[in-house]
């Protein structure tokens, strides 16, 4: 039986490798002899993939805080 913290890493690695592999593509996307588009469609690209790292920070950074006991 694999335990939680076993589960986590085996997953996240996976998924954070995909997401690098798919980055790396998108940012293929950028080479101008192959495609055409302007600055606003690049910045439209760059904002949305800021928004989604800022989610999964506070995400990560909410589950840890919310793990923490109260004291006075």
């Amino acid at each position: 039986m694999e335990c939680k913290k076993d589960r986590f890493k085996r997953i996240a690695e996976a998924r954070t490798n995909k997401a690098i592999d798919m980055i790396r593509l998108l940012a293929n996307c950028a080479n101008k002899k192959n495609y055409d588009y302007s600055k606003e469609d690049a910045d439209k690209i760059i904002k949305v993939l800021e928004n989604e790292i800022k989610d999964l920070k506070n995400k990560f950074n909410d589950s840890l805080k919310s793990n923490e006991k109260f004291k006075l």
